[in-house]
């Protein structure tokens, strides 16, 4: 019984455990990079100070772990893994430090550990992934610094905040949800120094992306204006239904990626009024009701994707902690089901089949739904290096009118070289900034084309001939998903890429 009093120790236990099923599920042979993984890695094969889209941390750490243990599935999602570790120590940390109870610190990091967009950030490798570290340790050195009032916990601060610029733009949230903290705290004036200090050091992590802004014609602002509706194409004007319909999608996106089976613990919260009662909650949650605020009114201008806020969402864990350890024993187990079942569900999916169990509950059908974008990237790329042997080609290069499945190739094919990607009308991306199919327009070489959409590459290149052609089918073990188009062609004889200007 003592172990069950040492909640360290069950963290430890609980929370390895975890990381043993998402180890489990990386070495699953059926599952391949999701594509912007395998984007984010292509970054790390060609580092600069930003990239079109992202900062570059998602490519620097992409580029520290393949370096140490070599280019591998295992490599890429190491990264989300230990930060996911990483993160539900701090709020684990974070809890004890406000609310003095250890036994709530490790109910917050399952409950943390439960909610979908954790789990979403700390298996798959994605800006995010790093994102929401920075933001969770940042709020912890902050946390610490009011208590303690020392310089050198705003110094912290601003390095993780700095740190958390430079995974993801939005970090920049910090400051207006910390001076409103302060300003509701009657505190302005008191830490109005520090936080001076705190500003200068996290704003060094915008650095990097203003300068590589200011050398490529700002390029990642005019996309972020026009993901969230400031500019871009014009779109047909939505009526007021449609504006409403989009924000409660928005809304709804929300209460699902927190998990909707621990919503109650919310509610009866709010109603008892026992989130009033929590020490800190105000630093606990302003943070969130101002991200909350922000990408809610963007929802009114255009389409929120579900995971862009979810960066916040984890100190909520210790909020619903709190609100459970305040209650009878009946909300405590709503707390424990709620738990179970967020738990439960995704680790059933990512648990490798063995002895054909899934296929026998049918539980194949609900993976092949949900990772059919995963599978068959690593059994194109052996067939089109079996192709290459077999048809005596020597150092081609590789195309795709998607970003998406040239970033594949690059990652799966044995050599990882660096492909183009086939100008055919997408939007701007990465791709854009790195030499193009125009640099092997007249060489004596062989290209070869892979698409999941697209019949051939024909609408914007003409080659000389066309060496070999296949439908390749991709299966999820044996449930057939689609089909890829493989081609050989001989020598570029002439590049008219169609492009748009749309960020």
């Amino acid at each position: 019984m003592k172990l069950f009093k040492n909640y360290q120790a069950l963290f430890w236990l609980s929370q390895g455990l975890l990381v043993l099923i998402k180890i489990a599920f990386t070495l699953r042979p059926e599952i391949d990079l999701f594509t912007e993984e395998a984007q984010y890695w292509l970054w790390s094969q060609n580092l600069a100070w930003h990239y079109y889209s992202k900062p570059p941390m998602v490519a620097v750490f992409n580029y520290l772990s393949t370096s140490l243990f070599g280019v591998s599935e295992l490599s890429v999602r190491l990264v989300p893994i230990l930060f996911g570790l990483g993160s539900s120590w701090l709020i684990f940390q974070l809890a004890f430090l406000l609310v003095r109870s250890q036994k709530i610190a490790f109910w917050a990091s399952l409950i943390l550990a439960s909610m979908p967009f954790f789990l979403l950030f700390t298996t798959f490798h994605m800006t995010d992934s790093e994102l929401m570290f920075f933001w969770v340790l940042t709020w912890f050195f902050l946390a610490k610094a009011l208590q303690s009032q020392e310089w050198k916990w705003w110094l912290f601060a601003g390095l993780a905040a700095a740190f958390g610029l430079a995974s993801k733009p939005i970090m920049i949230l910090v400051l207006p949800a910390l001076g409103l903290y302060l300003l509701l705290k009657g505190q302005l004036k008191t830490f109005f120094s520090k936080g001076l200090v705190f500003t200068g050091v996290l704003l060094l992590g915008f650095l990097p992306s203003l300068i590589w802004n200011v050398q490529n014609d700002f390029q990642t602002f005019k996309h972020i204006a026009t993901l969230g509706g400031v500019q871009g194409e014009e779109e047909a004007t939505r009526s007021f239904l449609e504006v409403v319909i989009d924000f409660l999608t928005f809304v709804g996106s929300q209460l699902g990626i927190v998990s909707l089976f621990l919503l109650p613990l919310l509610w009866i919260g709010l109603k008892t009024k026992a989130i009033q009662r929590m020490p800190s909650v105000l630093l606990l949650t302003l943070p969130i009701l101002v991200t909350l605020l922000l990408f809610g009114a963007m929802s009114l201008l255009t389409e929120v994707l579900a995971n862009w806020p979810a960066f916040c969402y984890p100190p909520l864990a210790i909020v619903l902690a709190f609100v459970a350890d305040q209650q009878s024993e009946k909300w405590r187990k709503v707390r424990n089901w709620g738990i179970a079942i967020g738990l439960g569900l995704p680790v059933l999916l990512l648990l490798p089949e063995a002895f054909g169990w899934k296929k026998a509950t049918r539980l194949e059908l609900a993976e092949v739904a949900v990772f059919r974008r995963m599978t068959g990237y690593e059994d194109i790329a052996h067939r089109v290096e079996y192709l290459k042997d077999s048809l005596g080609v020597e150092q081609p290069f590789y195309f795709s009118e998607s970003y998406h499945v040239a970033s594949e190739l690059a990652f799966y094919l044995p050599d990882h070289p660096q492909p183009y990607q086939a100008e055919m009308g997408s939007r701007r991306n990465q791709f854009d900034l790195w030499e193009g199919l125009e640099n092997e327009v007249g060489r004596d070489k062989v290209g070869v084309f892979v698409s999941l959409h697209q019949d051939s590459p024909e609408a914007v290149t003409t080659f000389e001939n066309l060496v070999y052609e296949e439908e390749f089918p991709i299966y999820f073990r044996d449930v057939f998903v689609r089909n890829a188009k493989i081609q050989f062609w001989s020598r570029l004889q002439s590049y008219d890429p169609v492009v748009i200007d749309s960020y």
